[in-house]
């Protein structure tokens, strides 16, 4: 029997699979089809272990979907663009293309050293023209469609990063990648209308019913709908209308003043001519770069400035004051809102400050309330007081009346807002893909021909400590020609935000080669929605979302004919070291290079499914590590058992046990695998039937099993296995005479006949105490166990002649008699 060489056996079975093409597919034979994804990574640097267990997960799921006969398709891609790459550009001096595809080269070495396999054929890298070109003619696709638009807007800025974040990357106030604080800035900016399809991208959560309900209640809270109705304020002495959106109706009447976001893009016409216009803009412009989380809590000190201006509140007639506030946020409603101090928590906080009036508009007849004596808000039901007609409803029941009456009088009218604001794509940064639009003098904003796309990413730029886009600098890249007139126009330097390039790869993965279209649509039909997608729950929102949208805009435009891309997900919880997540700064990474070098890429496969439930976090321990390598080798220890057993196994008991263990093991894996992906369930099933192999021997001698039972018991332990542990499975598997891969073979069957035992074990109690245990055959009848119970010597012993005052007998599982 020789050694357990891994080094050999693994580079061995590596080339075998990649010269065999075990892993390609022809997409034009979409019979039995299984596309398994996983998120492709953003190539920043080495992988580690915590990145491992996403690959491994999505690797095994391949090859146990291969063995169960299915046609599986297994891409792998690089979302390749990104800040990192630049950043490291401006202090190491290191172009971004350069440092990326050199990160691509590492991270692919990695992936194939722990047997990761992939259909390579088919990679896609984002940063490269062949791709972008296509990102770029989606862009065009919904400029046609008025879904790609610019404006002036408020934006998030990020000093440090020296770009723009769209609302998804802003994280308590702060970057989500350097943690600097968010300013508000305004600029014009390129945004994708997202929020056209709000409703829909709500809706059709329903369909995901294979999406965990984690992710799905993140993107409906996201979505954020509301129902409520818009409120028509008129301007005191000016044509301005500020509307206001309110769920709370009911409170109408307690409106004392209204509230303007600071940046509500009426302000500076509200105040123009004030005599107080410069103080108010002041405090405007500070307002703005304070930390929009600070802003809106209820525990923060609520500031503000009266305008000068009064609104009309048309259910009393009143005139109430109107003033800006730094607790009012433009993402929320409509930028404004009709303070109601007495019901709102903030508002009263607010009034308190400033000495703006408290009115009671809902009410407990049996406790009322005193504005003097109030120390909160109110926010509880009650019914309504001081509200003109509707006074003495429950308001819950004025609601409807109010905005009934609202749209009898054209005052306001029903409407639905979303929490969602449209998805800002502009980046002031280089390393992404260039915006396909050009700005010419006489003909105004066009877009690039789709003929003359790409819009090639210049190589030769000058990268600045100050972090500016060295877009706005390459004159050879700005000037260029009108498609229109042919004068001279400039093109747009910003870039796109890179969550366009990842919401569209999983359909260039099924034509990478086309160069007359991003894709083959009858294929993409064929092949599409993706059957399992595997990855993160920190891109529950983003990536998902802005995926699910760039397929129904697809959808809508004929391009393909689904309009949902994943249909099953999973997301896996993180390994993290010392408690923590693994990253450099923290000292805490674990990378596999040495692991694999030391005990194999099988053993670092098995220990990263067998760490824990995959779904959850889980703590990486290096001795753990000593365990799963330990289990390997008893598993190709296998072969030596069957050399020296002999032909017919001496104790039929532990054979039988065996045989049953050995069913009951195939539909434990088979279970565990096909429904949550319990990895590590599953391999404790295999870990359970091969100790049973070595505790027989071990108690009943080397003769205990025999030959063939060993043969067929390693058999089907190696096909279990096999997804989990590739390379020891395919040398074993080969050590037993088959020809061919051990991932074409089937997946093992058990005998439903064969999971339970003749007889069972059943434990007897005295009094609620165990006293001994009976073999019986299985189903015996009460009187048949009590008689066996009777004829033990060593339990019976225990009656002792007392009177047996009750039987308690579960049928095959215990016997409790009372004394």
């Amino acid at each position: 029997m020789r050694d357990y060489d891994f080094t050999s056996i693994e580079a061995k079975w590596q080339k075998r699979w990649r010269d065999t093409g075990l892993f390609k597919v022809d997409v034009k034979d979409p019979r039995n089809k299984y596309y398994c994804l996983m998120m492709f990574p953003y190539p920043s640097a080495a992988l580690h272990v915590g990145h491992g267990r996403n690959y491994i997960i999505g690797d095994v799921v391949a090859r146990y979907k291969k063995m169960k006969g299915l046609n599986v398709l297994t891409p792998m891609g690089f979302d390749a663009f990104g800040l990192p790459a630049e950043n490291a550009a401006i202090k190491n001096g290191i172009h971004p293309r350069t440092s990326t595809l050199n990160n691509i080269a590492t991270m692919k070495e990695q992936l194939k050293a722990w047997g990761v396999e992939y259909d390579w054929d088919r990679q896609v890298t984002s940063c490269l023209p062949d791709y972008y070109k296509w990102t770029q003619w989606i862009f065009l696709k919904l400029y046609e469609k008025g879904l790609a638009y610019k404006k002036k807007a408020f934006v998030n800025w990020c000093p440090s990063c020296n770009t723009v974040l769209a609302n998804e990357q802003v994280v308590s106030g702060a970057c989500e990648r350097c943690d600097t604080a968010v300013e508000q800035k305004e600029l014009e900016q390129w945004f994708f209308k997202i929020t056209d399809h709000a409703q829909r991208l709500l809706d059709d959560i329903e369909k995901l019913d294979e999406w965990p309900e984690k992710v799905k209640t993140m993107q409906k809270n996201w979505i954020g709908s509301s129902e409520g109705v818009n409120i028509d304020f008129p301007v005191v002495d000016s044509d301005i209308i500020l509307t206001c959106f309110t769920t709370r109706v009911d409170t109408i009447f307690g409106c004392t003043y209204m509230v303007l976001a600071a940046e509500h893009p009426r302000v500076e016409d509200l105040v123009a001519g004030s005599p107080d216009r410069d103080r108010i803009m002041a405090f405007v412009s500070q307002v703005r770069r304070g930390s929009r989380i600070e802003r809106a809590s209820t525990e923060s000190e609520k500031k503000g400035i009266f305008t000068g201006r009064y609104v009309i509140n048309r259910m009393n007639g009143r005139k109430i004051p109107l003033w800006i506030a730094d607790y009012v946020l433009m993402e929320y409603g409509t930028g404004a809102v009709m303070a109601v101090p007495a019901h709102d928590q903030r508002d009263f906080l607010f009034a308190g400050k400033y000495g703006l009036p408290i009115e009671v508009v809902i009410d407990d007849p049996k406790e009322p309330l005193t504005p003097g004596n109030m120390t909160e808000a109110c926010e509880a039901d009650g019914v309504l007081v001081n509200s003109g007609p509707f006074s003495g409803l429950p308001n819950r029941e004025a609601m409807e009346k109010i905005a009934d009456h609202m749209e009898r009088e054209n005052i306001g009218r029903r409407a639905v807002h979303f929490k969602l604001r449209d998805w800002l794509i502009s980046r002031q940064r280089y390393w992404g893909a260039p915006i396909p639009m050009v700005y010419c003098d006489k003909c105004g904003m066009l877009p690039v021909p789709e003929k003359d796309l790409p819009v090639l990413l210049p190589e030769n730029v000058e990268f600045r400590p100050t972090g500016e886009s060295p877009l706005k600098f390459a004159e050879d890249f700005v000037r260029t020609k009108c498609p229109k007139c042919s004068g001279p126009a400039r093109r747009e330097f910003d870039t796109m935000d890179t969550f366009v390039d990842s919401s569209w790869y999983f359909l260039r993965f099924i034509s990478p080669g086309l160069t007359d279209r991003p894709f083959d649509k009858t294929d993409v039909d064929n092949w599409l929605p993706v059957d399992q997608y595997i990855g993160g729950v920190e891109h529950a929102i983003l990536h998902l979302l802005y995926s699910r949208f760039i397929t129904k805009v697809l959808c809508d435009m004929g391009f393909v004919s689904f309009d949902e891309p994943f249909k099953r997900l999973f997301t896996q919880g993180m390994i993290v070291k010392d408690g923590a997540k693994m990253s450099k700064s923290k000292g805490n990474v674990v990378s596999p290079d040495g692991l694999i070098a030391d005990y194999g890429a099988d053993t670092v496969r098995l220990y990263t499914l067998f760490i824990g439930p995959p779904e959850k976090d889980a703590e990486w321990s290096d001795k753990g590590v000593d365990g799963a390598f330990r289990f390997i080798k008893r598993l190709w220890n296998l072969n030596e058992l069957i050399e020296n057993a002999p032909e017919k196994g001496s104790d039929a008991k532990s054979s039988e046990d065996l045989t049953r263990k050995m069913h009951q093991t195939v539909k434990k894996v088979t279970e565990d695998i096909d429904g949550e992906f319990h990895f590590n369930t599953a391999i404790s099933a295999a870990m359970e039937l091969v100790n049973l192999v070595y505790s027989g021997i071990s108690e009943k001698g080397r003769g205990c099993f025999g030959k063939d039972l060993l043969k067929t018991v390693a058999r089907n332990t190696v096909l279990l296995v096999a997804p989990f542990v590739p390379h020891i499975a395919e040398e074993m598997w080969e050590m037993m005479n088959e020809k061919e891969s051990i991932f074409k073979a089937s997946w093992p069957a058990y005998d439903k006949d064969m999971l339970l035992a003749d007889t069972v074990e059943i434990p007897v109690q005295f009094n609620g105490k165990l006293r001994g245990k009976i073999e019986v055959k299985r189903g015996t009848d009460d009187d048949g166990v009590k008689a066996a119970v009777m004829s033990d010597p060593q339990i019976s012993v225990h009656l002792s002649g007392k009177p047996v005052r009750k039987w308690i007998i579960l049928k095959d599982r215990l016997v409790n008699i009372v004394v």
